[in-house]
Order: structure tokens, then C-alpha cells, then sequence
């Protein structure tokens, strides 16, 4: 199901505009849809022929974006192994301070080396429903007042639909336009799009290198901005919106973490409208890749910082779960290639 088939469903129902908004409305608080208000019952408000169908529109939409599994971890937040329609699945993230993370696209083509999710490479879009669907299904658990698009997939490369999920989200459901968070590699069109939009997210941008050879080394098929070029164009978005971009940085052993590096991130940021985002690589024993030891991680915190660029250490929501995005999908999905191998 797609939003203007759910709003055209209702207007072919004889729903007007603000019956559409009134069910909107309470199918993004994660209530029933004929919920109604203090001063109004939905009896004296619906069109009865609207109120007839609801059950089974209320049950396709849940069906957008089912409970497969909970994993909540010692920090406050839970991941979610969430299952579509068509049985495919993403990951949603329950962020501690009423936040949660969502996904974009099944699987994503931009292939990081170090993602998981990026070894799967894109299997499909998800649709502005299934998109909002995810925040519908985590306000089943908590109260949601950020939602962060760093989930599976690249939110720019399936724009239109993040975009207007923003628009929903920041309008009918109740999410302040800066706690949107709207995260890429950086692509051009997102700043072309952004500052045109009605709601206008924040920007995370991932930065991971200052040497553009390694980034695309790191970002196989991202597209070839130099790094120099990109904070450029988040300063510009910044200062628009009046609002920080936050630079995420993965920091993995021995590649990005030396002090070359720590003086490119002085070098690009110092004095700009940002917040650098260092996120230790949440490391399994047998993986490629590795996390810098503790001191190493509090010596650049501190190199930055003292320096004059605001750095925070972010670690991945979840990590006593080897729950890095993608990692719960990946089991899933290799747990069904058995079974199917067996029958």
C-alpha cells in the first residue's frame, strides 16, 4: 500500500480532507484509526461507510511493517527485525531518549566496506508507508520524538519517498522538523531538494575520511565528491536551516585513525557549523575490520575538541547484541536459506 492509495481509498469512501487528516493522524500515533477526541466521537464525525471499512484498512496497514523480533540491549535502546509485506525484512532501531532509527531500502547499493548491509547490495525501495510504518510500529513499544534515517539503504537514492515521509512525519506526526534526521553519504541532489522542502530535516553526512582515495575506497559507490566539497555544501545547508551538520566518522584501526587524519577533520571543520560524530566500529573478533582501542578513541576526542571542532563519540545502539545494522537481517535471512535447503 502506498499513501495516496490509503488517502484515496478514504476519498472513494466519501472521507473529506479532514476525516483523511483526523485518521492520518491517529494511524501515525500508533492508535486505533477511529480514535477520537475529547469533544468528538468518531460516530459523529466519520462518514459511516468510512468507519465500516476501517478494520481492514487498519489491518493492511499493519501489515506494512510487522514485529519479527525484539533485541533490546543494556543501553535503553532495542533493535527490531521488522517484516514487510512482501516478507522481506529491514531493521528499526528504539533509541534511548525517545528516538528511533529507520530504514530506507532493503539491503543498499552504495557497498561500504565495512556495513553490513552494504554486502547484501539493493534488493528494493521501501515505499513512504513502509518507510512511516516503522515509526507507526515503534510508538507500539515507547514514545517517538526523533526519527533518525541511518537505518538499511542509502535515503538518497530512494529521495522522493524519504522525503515525503519527512513531509508526513514532520506535519501530521507530531516530529519537529530538526528532530528529523536525514543521514547520506552525499549525494548532490539532496542539497539541491533539501532547502526546498516545506519541512527541513537535519543533515548527517558521512564524512569517514578526509583523503577522497581512501573515502572511496571505504564508499566504493558513493558518489565522488571530494570530502573539501562536501563539508562545503553542508556549511551552506547549515547555515540555512540555522542548524549543525553532523559529520559521522567510523573510526576503524589503522585506517582512519591516525593523526594525519585528525588533522584533515581540523583542517575541513574548524569554524564550521558542525558536530563531528566519531562511531567506534562495532567489531566481531573474526571481522576484517576493528575498533581503536579505548585510549586511542579518548586521545582524538580530546585532540578535537581542544582544537575547536565539537566531537562526540556515538556509539552503535545495541552493540552487546552484535547488532549492527544489517547484522540482524543477515541471521535471519541465512537461518531461512538453511531451512529452505533442507526441505
Amino acid at each position: 500500500m502506498h499513501i495516496h492509495d490509503f488517502q484515496q481509498r478514504l476519498t472513494d469512501l466519501g472521507a473529506k480532507p479532514m476525516h483523511i487528516g483526523r485518521i492520518t493522524r491517529a494511524w501515525l500515533r500508533g492508535v486505533p484509526l477511529d480514535t477520537g477526541t475529547r469533544n468528538q466521537k468518531t460516530e459523529n464525525f466519520l462518514p459511516l461507510a468510512v468507519r465500516n471499512a476501517l478494520p481492514e484498512i487498519s489491518l493492511e496497514l499493519d501489515g506494512l511493517a510487522r514485529l519479527s523480533s525484539e533485541h533490546p540491549a543494556s543501553d535503553g535502546s532495542a533493535r527490531l527485525l521488522v517484516e514487510l509485506a512482501d516478507k522481506q525484512m529491514v531493521e528499526s532501531v528504539l533509541l534511548p531518549r525517545d528516538g528511533v532509527c529507520v530504514s530506507s531500502q532493503v539491503g543498499c547499493a552504495v557497498g561500504c566496506v565495512f556495513c553490513m548491509t552494504g554486502k547484501s547490495g539493493l534488493l528494493r525501495q521501501l515505499s513512504t508507508a513502509e518507510i512511516v510504518a516503522q515509526v507507526v510500529l515503534a510508538r507500539r513499544f515507547r514514545a517517538v520524538k526523533k526519527v533518525v534515517f541511518m537505518g538499511m539503504g542509502e535515503p538518497a537514492h530512494n529521495l522522493d519517498n524519504v522525503l515525503e515521509a519527512i513531509n508526513l512525519l514532520g506535519t501530521e506526526g507530531g516530529i519537529g522538523q530538526r528532530n528529523l534526521v536525514f543521514s547520506t553519504v552525499g549525494d548532490p541532489r539532496v542539497f539541491e531538494r533539501l532547502p526546498q522542502q516545506q519541512i527541513k530535516p537535519a543533515l548527517a553526512l558521512s564524512l569517514h575520511s578526509t583523503d577522497a582515495e581512501l573515502r572511496q575506497e571505504l564508499l566504493p559507490r558513493a558518489p565522488r565528491i571530494d570530502p573539501e566539497e562536501l563539508v562545503e555544501l553542508g556549511e551552506t545547508y547549515a547555515r540555512q536551516i540555522d542548524y549543525p551538520i553532523q559529520y559521522q566518522w567510523t573510526l576503524l584501526k589503522g585506517i582512519n585513525d591516525s593523526q594525519e587524519e585528525m588533522d584533515g577533520i581540523l583542517r575541513l571543520l574548524k569554524g564550521k557549523y558542525a558536530i563531528m560524530n566519531l562511531i567506534p566500529y562495532n567489531s566481531l573478533e573474526a571481522d576484517e575490520f576493528q575498533r581503536p582501542d579505548g585510549d586511542r578513541i579518548v586521545q582524538i576526542v580530546r585532540y578535537l575538541h581542544s582544537r575547536g571542532v565539537l566531537t562526540k563519540v556515538r556509539n552503535s545502539a545495541g552493540q552487546d547484541i552484535d547488532g549492527g545494522c544489517g547484522q540482524l537481517r543477515a541471521r535471519a535471512t541465512q537461518v531461512l536459506d538453511r531451512r529452505k535447503s533442507r526441505a
